[in-house]
C-alpha cells in the first residue's frame, strides 16, 4: 500500500523519534541528541545517536539508521506497511485507504507545490524589474540589500489586478489551481477572479523543508489596508502551524551556526526577523498574522527546548508576552519551556539595528526572562500586596494559574517556587525589599531591561550595585548569609532531624531524600542511615510502624539534640511529637527544594568559576554572575527559614 508523503511527514511530526527509540533503548541527553546502546549490537560504550530535530536515528557500531519507520522494521519485524500502521495509531493519524482519489488528491498537492515555486520566481523576477525599482527603494530605505533579498527571495507583486495570473496561465496554470494556492481573489460576487497580492513587497514562506506556500505582502501605498497581508489557509498553509523562516532558523539551531549563539527566536514579523539574521541571529522565526500556538510550540520544542520569544517592551508587546505565556503554562513539559525578551519601549529588532548596530540587538537577546520570573511579574502586578488579603489573593491566582499545568512534575516545581516566592512576601521575612513586593521590569542605563521583582537578577555590570540600588550579580558570595563554607549547614541539619523526629515521613519522601547532595558529614551520615532504614522497612505498609522501629534501632533518635541544636532555632518546634503533620511536611517540602536547586546551584558555580578561570570572556562572565544572582535569591529565600517562616 502506498502512503502518501503528507502522511508520513505527519506522523513523523508527532512522534519524536526519541520517544519511539526510547521504549526499546535506554537514552541520555547528550547535547541536542541522545545516546544510548546500540539495540543491534552488544556493546560497552554507547555508539547509538538519536536526533529529534533531524527525525533520525544513528548507529555507529552497525551502520544503520534511519526514521521511526526503520526502527520499528528492524526491531520489530514488521514490513513497512504494518510499521505505518501501527505507528499511525499511537500518532492518532487516521490512515486513508488508498484509492484513485487519494493518488490524485496527493498529485494535486504537489501540483500546487509547482505552482507556488513558479509564482515566487515570478515576483523574485519583478523585484528586478524596472516595475519594481519603487520596492527596491523602499527594501534599500530598510537596509534590506540584494544580499538579503536573494536569500529571503524577497519579491515585487505589480499594481495591476491581472499580472500574476496571466503570467501563470501562460505556464499552463489553471485558474482553479491558482485559486487553491490563495493567490487570487474569487467568489461568487466576484465576476473574475484577480490578484490578490497588488504593489505589494512579497515575503515567501515556506514550509518545514524550505518549500514555499504561501506568501506575505507589505503594501507600497501608504492608504492601503491592510499593511500586511498574508495568504489564505490553503491546502499547503495552515498559519496556526507554520512560522516564517522555520526552515533556515532549525538549520542554523541544530548545527551549531556560531552567528547563532541563542536558541530560537520568535519575533513578530518578517522584516524583525531579516534585521535579527543581520544582526547575527539568523535563528529567528516570526508567527503569520496569529498569536502563538499549541502547534507552533509543538514545532518549536523539537527543535530546542527553551524557544525565546522576542516582543516590543511598549504595553502591546506585554500583553502579546503574557498572552504566548497562558498558551505555553500548560503545556511545559520536564525541559520543555520558554524564555522572554521585551525590547526597549518602542523599539523592535528593525529599529535596534539601525539605531545601535548588531551590538544593540544582540546585547537586547541576551537578557531573557524564564516564564516563571514572566508569570511572577504579571501577578504581582495586578495589584498592592501590602495586606495580608491582598497577599492571599495572589497566592490564588498563582495556583490556579499552575495548577493549569498538565504534567504533573512541572506542576510541582512550579508550586514549590510560588510557594517560596510568595512566603518571601510575608511582613519581616528576611531578603525582602522591593523586589519581593512588585515585579515590575525596569528601564536600565543601557536601554536593556532588568527584573524588578522575585526571579534571577540581569547584570548592569561587574560589581557593587545596579539601577535602583539592586545587588548586582558581581557582588561578593561572602557579603550573603550561608555562602560561606560551613560545618553546619543549618537547613541539612532540619531535613534530617525532621526525618528522625517523624519517621513516617520518610514513606513518602523517601526518593526525594536520596536525589539530594549534602555538604555536611554529620547530615550525610544521618541520611545514609535513614535511606537504609527504608531499604530494609520502606514496604511493610503499615503506616510508618516498621520505619520508626528501624529508626529507633538505629540510634539516630539519640542525635536529635545535637541536630536541634544546630538548626534554625524557629523550626524547633516541628520536633515535637504532636507537632501537626501537614505543617512539618511542608516545612520538610520546602526545605528539600531549596536544599535541591542550591546543590544544582552549587555544581554550576562550580562549572561556572572554571569556565571563567580559563577564560575570561564576556560570555563566562555573564554566567558566573547569572549563577551567583540565582544563588543569592535562593539565599535570600532561605534565610527566613533561619526564623522557622516556612
Amino acid at each position: 500500500m502506498r502512503f502518501p508523503p503528507s502522511i508520513l511527514d505527519e506522523i513523523r511530526a508527532r512522534l519524536p523519534v526519541s520517544a519511539v527509540v526510547g521504549r526499546r533503548v535506554r537514552l541520555m541527553k547528550a547535547g541536542r541528541e541522545w545516546k544510548g546502546l546500540s539495540p543491534f549490537n552488544a556493546e560497552k560504550t554507547a555508539s547509538f545517536f538519536v536526533n529529534d530535530d533531524k527525525q533520525r536515528y544513528f548507529d555507529f557500531s552497525s551502520g544503520r539508521n534511519g526514521d521511526i519507520f526503520n526502527f520499528v522494521m528492524e526491531t520489530e519485524g514488521l514490513s513497512f506497511g504494518e510499521a505505518v500502521e501501527r505507528l499511525a495509531a499511537e500518532a492518532g493519524v487516521s490512515l486513508p485507504r488508498e484509492t484513485p482519489e487519494d493518488a490524485r488528491r496527493e498529485a494535486k498537492r504537489q501540483g500546487l507545490h509547482e505552482i507556488v515555486e513558479l509564482a515566487t520566481r515570478w515576483f523574485e523576477y519583478e523585484l528586478t524589474t524596472e516595475r519594481g525599482a519603487r520596492a527596491r527603494d523602499y527594501l534599500d530605505r530598510r537596509g534590506l540589500g540584494p544580499d538579503v533579498r536573494r536569500r529571503f527571495r524577497l519579491g515585487y507583486a505589480p499594481a495591476g489586478r491581472h499580472e500574476l495570473q496571466n503570467a501563470l496561465a501562460a505556464k499552463g496554470v489553471s485558474v482553479e489551481a491558482m485559486i487553491d494556492t490563495g493567490l487570487l481573489i474569487a467568489g461568487q460576487d466576484i465576476p473574475t477572479p484577480y490578484d490578490r497580492f497588488r504593489d505589494r513587497v512579497i515575503f515567501p514562506i515556506c514550509d518545514a523543508r524550505g518549500r514555499p506556500v504561501a506568501f506575505g505582502g507589505r503594501a507600497m501605498a501608504a492608504d492601503i489596508q491592510p499593511k500586511y497581508l498574508n495568504s489564505p489557509e490553503t491546502p499547503l498553509f495552515h498559519k496556526g502551524a507554520l512560522l516564517y523562516n522555520f526552515h533556515n532558523a532549525r538549520k542554523a539551531a541544530q548545527t551549531g551556526d556560531p552567528r547563532a549563539p541563542f536558541p530560537i527566536i520568535v519575533a513578530e514579523g518578517y522584516v524583525d526577523v531579516i534585521a535579527l539574521d543581520m544582526a547575527g541571529a539568523p535563528q529567528a522565526v516570526a508567527t503569520l498574522g496569529t498569536a502563538m500556538t499549541p502547534d507552533h510550540l509543538a514545532l518549536l520544542w523539537r527543535s530546542v527546548d527553551a524557544p525565546v520569544l522576542c516582543f516590543d517592551g511598549d504595553r502591546a508587546g506585554r500583553r502579546a508576552a503574557f498572552r504566548a505565556l497562558d498558551v505555553a503554562l500548560p503545556l511545559l513539559a520536564p525541559g520543555k519551556s520558554v524564555n522572554f525578551v521585551l525590547l526597549p519601549e518602542g523599539q523592535d529588532p528593525d529599529d535596534l539595528l539601525r539605531a545601535g548596530g548588531p551590538e544593540a540587538v544582540l546585547a537586547a537577546l541576551g537578557v531573557q526572562v524564564p516564564l516563571i520570573d514572566m508569570l511572577w511579574t504579571r501577578e504581582t502586578e495586578a495589584g498592592a500586596l501590602d495586606t495580608p488579603d491582598q497577599r492571599a489573593a495572589l497566592e490564588h491566582r498563582l495556583r490556579d494559574v499552575v495548577f493549569r499545568i498538565q504534567d504533573e512534575t512541572v506542576r510541582r516545581h512550579y508550586r514549590a517556587e510560588i510557594d517560596m516566592r510568595v512566603a518571601a512576601l510575608m511582613p519581616g521575612a528576611q531578603g525582602r525589599d522591593e523586589r519581593g513586593r512588585r515585579g515590575a521590569w525596569q528601564g536600565n542605563q543601557q536601554g536593556g531591561w532588568r527584573q524588578g521583582g522575585g526571579g534571577r537578577f540581569q547584570s548592569g555590570g561587574r560589581g557593587g550595585r545596579g539601577a535602583g540600588g539592586q545587588v548586582s550579580p558581581g557582588a561578593s558570595l561572602a557579603a550573603h548569609p550561608g555562602f560561606a563554607a560551613s560545618a553546619e549547614y543549618p537547613r541539612e541539619m532540619m531535613i534530617v532531624a525532621l526525618l528522625i523526629a517523624h519517621p513516617d515521613l520518610l514513606a513518602d519522601h523517601g526518593e526525594e531524600l536520596a536525589a539530594l547532595e549534602f555538604r555536611g558529614p554529620e547530615a550525610r551520615r544521618a541520611a545514609a542511615e535513614l535511606l537504609d532504614c527504608i531499604a530494609a522497612h520502606g514496604a511493610d505498609g503499615d503506616d510508618g510502624g516498621a520505619l520508626r522501629r528501624a529508626v529507633q534501632e538505629a540510634g539516630l533518635p539519640a542525635r536529635l539534640d545535637g541536630l536541634r541544636r544546630r538548626m534554625a532555632a524557629g523550626a524547633a518546634w516541628a520536633l515535637a511529637p504532636e507537632a501537626d503533620r501537614m505543617d512539618v511536611e511542608g516545612m520538610l517540602r520546602q526545605a528539600m527544594t531549596l536544599q535541591s536547586r542550591s546543590g544544582a546551584l552549587h555544581s554550576e558555580l562550580a562549572a561556572a568559576e572554571r569556565a571563567f578561570a580559563e577564560e575570561e570572556s564576556e560570555a563566562n562572565f555573564s554566567w558566573l554572575c547569572d549563577v551567583k544572582a540565582r544563588l543569592t535569591t535562593l539565599e535570600g529565600a532561605e534565610a527566613q527559614a533561619d526564623e522557622g517562616r516556612w
